[in-house]
């Protein structure tokens, strides 16, 4: 008997939520869960609502937050579809996000050691990377070539 990877079913969720951001916007999505259970989930809104901050982390965790009725979220797991830039991994430290879970990696923006490493030596999340890359490095490449 093969037990499955408990990420996998989180992140398929998360390529989901991905895809509806299709095809006015970049294909990021990402889902928090507490105790096993989705609480939010949002995908980029950058261009569908000309917000610079739009990314599908930052929206995701402002829902937790409202739904919660606290913005700290140590208790829970980021997944995402791509590797969180700058911005969004200082708003993940914020929220105090336990686990961050992303699939494809960012070597442009990437902030979890791709691109840059802004993760703290102590104290930050417990983080896991490359969870089904592949899906999520196909859907951005599929969005990008269409876009040319």
């Amino acid at each position: 008997m093969t037990s499955q990877n408990p990420h996998i079913p989180f992140m398929q969720a998360a390529l989901a939520v991905a895809e509806q951001a299709l095809p006015q916007d970049v294909p990021v999505g990402a889902v928090l869960i507490k105790k096993g259970q989705i609480i939010c989930q949002a995908h980029n809104r950058r261009e569908i609502d000309h917000n610079p901050i739009g990314h599908a982390e930052i929206l995701c965790l402002e829902m937790a937050g409202n739904t919660l009725k606290n913005w700290r979220l140590s208790s829970c797991t980021l997944y995402v579809t791509l590797e969180p830039c700058p911005m969004c991994l200082s708003a993940i430290l914020q929220a105090r996000i336990d686990t961050l879970v992303y699939g494809a990696s960012d070597p442009v923006m990437g902030a979890c050691g791709s691109a840059m490493n802004l993760l703290p030596s102590s104290g930050g999340p417990k983080v896991i990377q490359s969870i089904l890359e592949t899906e999520s490095r196909a859907m951005l490449k599929t969005f990008f070539k269409d876009r040319r």
